[in-house]
């Protein structure tokens, strides 16, 4: 059974800082290509970036470009977000998914989605 658990939420000035890690089990961890997105209150989730098998290719949305990094530690089965220059726009539900092989934007495409953590950004 695929899980995947999400950590590292919480309440943060604006300008600060977090770290997101989301930690997975029940799977060939490098065999899947692994995202963020997020939703916030009353609206659409989003893709807020993604990162190959290998950690080799990233991908970022324009919002978050030079804000947020993703990258991956396949020993550990962990892919992480850091979180830097928060914006109170940043504020939402983040999850991390699963899918096999190939990173994409789209949601619909991942197969395994965590339950999510709250990040919350103050102005």
């Amino acid at each position: 059974q695929v899980q995947l658990v999400e950590s590292g939420g919480g309440l943060v000035q604006a300008g600060g800082s977090l770290s997101l890690s989301c930690a997975a089990s029940g799977l060939t961890f490098n065999k899947y290509a692994m995202g963020w997105f997020r939703q916030a209150p009353g609206k659409e989730r989003e893709f807020v970036a993604a990162i190959s098998m290998t950690g080799g290719s990233t991908y970022y949305a324009d919002s978050v470009k030079g804000r947020f990094t993703i990258s991956r530690d396949n020993a550990k089965n962990t892919v992480y977000l850091q979180m830097d220059s928060l914006k109170p726009e940043d504020t939402a539900v983040y999850s991390c998914a699963a899918r096999m092989f190939t990173a994409t934007t789209r949601g619909h495409e991942y197969n395994h989605w965590g339950q999510g953590t709250q990040v919350t950004v103050s102005s």
